[in-house]
This record gives structure tokens, C-alpha cells and sequence, in this order.
């Protein structure tokens, strides 16, 4: 039925031959491998976090494994708390558009939703990228290596080459990874000590000086009472020597200044002196008004 024109049949259509593996797609495999939690296989949720070795986590979905360890996989048994964690400052793409992938038509794997705050490369899993963990900024591996220093590009804080970390190492990157990961935990034990070791010492010292402080006041209140210096009784002397002396306590004018002092008793004052004064017996014996006011003898 046909084929009246004739056919040339093909090698694979007259032998079967063996099939070949189906291959991944690079792109695909990249895309996945950085866009996706490697816990859960979900799509990443901010706050974005990463291990030591630099794998790619959900925050949220570190903290219910880690409440429930069954469902940490093997690539996450060394995460052992939130310490072993760090929050990535990563750097949005602005020309990032995301859509949902329906099947239908072209999704373009190099456009990735963050970049590299120094050159700009998008993160699409073409180009390493590594994070620093003291303060978790993201950059690329060419940024590092262009612009040496030992100050983060964007933050500014000092990091040692021990804090870089490679994000989804492979193979030889991967073993650099562990070994900068046991020195830096190893290194943070350490800092954790001296830093308690400190502060034992200050609260030991602080202890010595109230000890001090409280053994000099007892001291203080125990020592005897301090003898009189020359200078003191000079001053002594002096106020006495402010008292009243006897020649004006002689003295009838300074008599006359105290209070039991009366005119009509005093025998040196005249008559007529006597007279002014309400106390005088001449003022006692009349019987009419006071010259002034009124005699307060007078009814």
C-alpha cells in the first residue's frame, strides 16, 4: 500500500539498535540546583539561607526539619542549629520579569533573580558565586579575585579567606568546603572560650575591688581618734580668744545692753533722766494719761 515512488529505508529502521541514556539538560539542572531548597525541593522563600559547605536553603523549612529530623536528607545532617546557618544579602536582579512556566513556550534558563553587586553577573549557575559568612553578603567568584582585599565589596567588614564560601560546590570545591568548615567552627570554639575566660577574669577582678573598697572602710572606722595638731588648737585658741573678756563685762555700757538692766535702779542716772521712762516711780504714781499715749498704770 504506497511507496510506489520507492524507499530508502535507514540503518536504525531495519536494526534496532541499542537507545541512548536520555541526558539532562545543563540549563534546566543549573536553573533547579539554584532556585530550588535542598531540603524540601521547593522553590526558594526569602529569607534565603545557606550551610557551611554552601547549599541553598528555605530559613523556613530549616527550622521545621530541624524541629523534626527525620525530614533533614543526608546532604543536611551536618546543620545541626540555626548557628550553622546563615541569612544571604543577596542582590535583586532589576531586570528579573518571573512567570510561571506552563509548558507552552520559551523560559529563558540565563536570566536569574539575582546578580553580583560588584560586576553585575546574574547568578544562573554559569558562574561561581560565593558568600562571605561573617556577614552573608553574595558576590561572584571573578569579583573576589579582581578585587583583592580583605573588606567585603559591599558591607565593608573585615573577613579572613577561611569565610568565603562557595555556593553549590562540586567535587574539589565541595572538599575545600569541609575543610573550611571544620577550621572555622574549630576557630569559633576557640573566640566562645577566651571570650568566657574573659569575663570570668573581669567579674574576678570586679570582686577583688569591692573586697578592697570594703576592708579600707572598715579600716577607716577602726583606726583612733586623731590626736589634736598644733594648728588645731591654735584655732582653738583663737575662738576662745573671741569670747567676751572680762574688762567689758566691767564695763557699765555692756550692763546696760542686757536684759535685766532697768534705768530707775541704776544709780548714776539722773531724776530727770528717770522721769521719760514708765518704769520711774514718779510715772507709777500719777493718776492721769500718759503724756504720749496713755499710762498703762492709770484706771
Amino acid at each position: 500500500m504506497g511507496c510506489d515512488g520507492g524507499t530508502i529505508p535507514k540503518r536504525d529502521e531495519l536494526v534496532r539498535t541499542k537507545k541512548k541514556p536520555e541526558q539532562k539538560d545543563k540549563d534546566s539542572e543549573l536553573s533547579y540546583r539554584w532556585r530550588h531548597c535542598n531540603i524540601t525541593q521547593q522553590p526558594l522563600q526569602k529569607p534565603i539561607v545557606a550551610c557551611h559547605l554552601g547549599r541553598l536553603y528555605s530559613k523556613i523549612s530549616v527550622i521545621e526539619a530541624l524541629l523534626d529530623r527525620s525530614q533533614l536528607p543526608e546532604t543536611a545532617r551536618h546543620i545541626r542549629n540555626l548557628k550553622d546557618i546563615k541569612e544571604l544579602n543577596l542582590t535583586p536582579n532589576p531586570a528579573f520579569q518571573e512567570s510561571a512556566e506552563k509548558g507552552d513556550g520559551y523560559v529563558d534558563r540565563q536570566s536569574a533573580p539575582y546578580i553580583c553587586p560588584v560586576i553585575g553577573l546574574e547568578m544562573n549557575g554559569k558562574f561561581k558565586f560565593s558568600f562571605i559568612w561573617g556577614c552573608g553578603c553574595v558576590m561572584s567568584e571573578r569579583a573576589l579575585k579582581e578585587i583583592k582585599t580583605k573588606v567585603c565589596h559591599k558591607c565593608q567588614k573585615p573577613f579572613t579567606e577561611e569565610d568565603v564560601i562557595i555556593l553549590n560546590a562540586l567535587d574539589e570545591d565541595l572538599n575545600l568546603m569541609q575543610t573550611r568548615m571544620e577550621a572555622r567552627q574549630a576557630r569559633l570554639k576557640l573566640e566562645k572560650k577566651m571570650k568566657k575566660t574573659a569575663i570570668k577574669q573581669e567579674v574576678v577582678e570586679d570582686n577583688m575591688a569591692v573586697k578592697a573598697e570594703e576592708t579600707r572602710n572598715v579600716t577607716l572606722k577602726t583606726e583612733p581618734l586623731e590626736k589634736p595638731t598644733v594648728s588645731k588648737l591654735a584655732t582653738k585658741t583663737q575662738k576662745a580668744d573671741k569670747r567676751p573678756s572680762d574688762s567689758k563685762i566691767q564695763n557699765p555700757d555692756f550692763k546696760k545692753a542686757k536684759g535685766s538692766y532697768s534705768v530707775a535702779k541704776d544709780p548714776q542716772a539722773s531724776e530727770v533722766f528717770k522721769s521719760l521712762f514708765t518704769t520711774s516711780q514718779k510715772a507709777q504714781d500719777q493718776t492721769r494719761a500718759h503724756w504720749i499715749t496713755y499710762n498703762p498704770f492709770y484706771n
